[in-house]
């Protein structure tokens, strides 16, 4: 068992500081933590609609200045991005569903599939359930500044440099 004083202080030394109660919510549609098929990719053998989920938060650290989201299978072999969205302003709590527009300030980097949104899932057939982290991490700045061609590997490190708390979901979907 793992005394109430260690876990502060691996989070402090991982450079995330405790998060308390910062939360985020995912609306996917789907009973049992599976994303329904109307948030699935759209090309490929897959026949979902392609619309992004709603996400919410609240309870954000304190010294919270903005916030990036990060959506990745790591099912898929290398992994695989869906959306990475950057510079989210501290005034936003939610992405709402199938938006057209993120908050301002806000873009997506190119994902996995080579767009910059959100695609959504389409593992192969044979593979089972594939899982969905869903992670918002509250950071230190209100903007990372990373240029639009970055890649979702190099926006995770910078991410993580400045992250001072996180909040995760973990979905699953198969066909």
């Amino acid at each position: 068992m793992i005394r109430t004083w260690i876990l502060p202080l691996l989070l402090a030394l991982s450079g995330v500081a405790h998060a308390g109660s910062f939360s985020l919510h995912v609306d996917a549609g789907g009973s049992h933590g599976r994303i329904d098929r109307q948030f699935a990719y759209d090309a490929g053998g897959c026949h979902g609609d392609n619309v992004s989920p709603a996400v919410s938060w609240k309870d954000a650290p304190k010294d919270t200045r903005g916030f990036a989201l990060t959506v990745y299978d790591p099912d898929a072999d290398g992994g695989w991005w869906h959306w990475v969205v950057l510079d989210i302003p501290l005034v936003a709590h939610e992405l709402k569903q199938d938006a057209p527009e993120l908050p301002p300030g806000a873009y997506a980097l190119g994902n996995s599939f080579g767009h910059a949104r959100w695609d959504g899932p389409c593992p192969p057939k044979s593979d089972g359930p594939h899982h969905y982290v869903f992670t918002l991490y509250a950071l230190d700045t209100p903007t990372l500044a990373l240029p639009e061609d970055t890649s979702p590997d190099q926006a995770r490190t910078a991410i993580t440099e400045h992250a001072i708390g996180k909040a995760s979901v973990t979905l699953t979907y198969d066909r």
